[in-house]
């Protein structure tokens, strides 16, 4: 393959991550053909700590500032600058392990089939390490069905052909988060995720910052949202879109009980009442159980 390797970093406001991620790219045993970091706003000083990091890179380092409009529209400028053929992407509060890059080029490069790969995590919080439960082993093959439920690739654990982009199109830049969860399961009804079963990517969690827990209440309506677009655009396979639906279903009710709970009952009730208009792709006998 020896194609060049395109490390795309969004970031906004963490100056005091940023050198750690940056530092764990240029440290790589296998160096990427450029970085693009994309400052999506910041009002910190994350320039000037991405200036001093930079100085030890060995390859070209581009930096574009913008105005604030999310992750998955960050992403999105950096790939439509990248010169690459793959993508790798690090979110600027996680960090590599400096075999990353090579372990995963080495695959691809063994088996030019993979189009899109993705590796274990280890997790911290607060500085001390974390066990994952069961439900975030992350799959391999063709992995559809568990990416309904919930995000099982990590976003800096990707390396991914340039072509899955023009076949599947960019993150959507509407989707304040789950964006990545939107984007896999657009690649996952067709193409097979590779797992790189190694640990090669790190990531501390629990800080009020991320968008993890400034969404936490409420994130299924953004899942909600994309399993929609799944199933109005026509997207799917029969045996797909039945699954889609019942996951839609489940979705529906979770976060719409919760919005009757928390006194948002004409919310609540347009969600349970949203998954009816997909039902003729369920199997009768699984309605009349409902």
């Amino acid at each position: 393959m020896n194609a060049l390797i395109s490390v795309i970093l969004p970031t906004f406001n963490r100056a005091g991550y940023l050198k750690r991620a940056i530092d764990s790219v240029i440290d790589q045993h296998r160096k990427p053909g450029e970085l693009i970091i994309i400052d999506d706003g910041s009002t910190d000083n994350s320039t000037r700590v991405i200036q001093e990091a930079c100085r030890r890179a060995e390859f070209p380092v581009h930096l574009i500032h913008r105005k604030n409009r999310g992750a998955a529209a960050a992403r999105n400028a950096g790939i439509l600058q990248a010169r690459g053929e793959i993508f790798c992407f690090l979110d600027s509060d996680d960090w590599w392990d400096p075999g990353k890059i090579a372990l995963q080029a080495a695959e691809h490069e063994k088996n030019p089939a993979i189009c899109i790969s993705h590796t274990r995590e280890i997790w911290f919080r607060k500085g001390v390490r974390v066990n994952q439960k069961k439900k975030h082993t992350p799959a391999n093959g063709f992995i559809f069905s568990a990416c309904l439920k919930m995000c099982v690739v990590g976003m800096s654990t990707v390396m991914v052909s340039r072509e899955l982009f023009d076949r599947f199109g960019l993150f959507d830049p509407e989707l304040p988060c789950c964006e990545d969860y939107d984007l896999w399961l657009r690649i996952a009804r067709e193409v097979p995720f590779f797992l790189v079963d190694h640990a090669l990517t790190l990531k501390e969690g629990g800080r009020p910052d991320q968008l993890s827990q400034i969404y936490r209440q409420g994130m299924d309506r953004f899942r909600i949202r994309s399993l929609r677009n799944l199933l109005e655009n026509n997207l799917l396979a029969p045996d797909q879109e039945k699954e889609t639906v019942a996951e839609l279903e489940r979705k529906c009710r979770i976060y719409g009980n919760g919005c009757i709970k928390h006194g948002r009952q004409r919310e609540g009730e347009q969600y349970l009442a949203l998954p009816e208009q997909y039902q003729s792709a369920r199997p009768a006998e699984q309605q009349q159980d409902h």
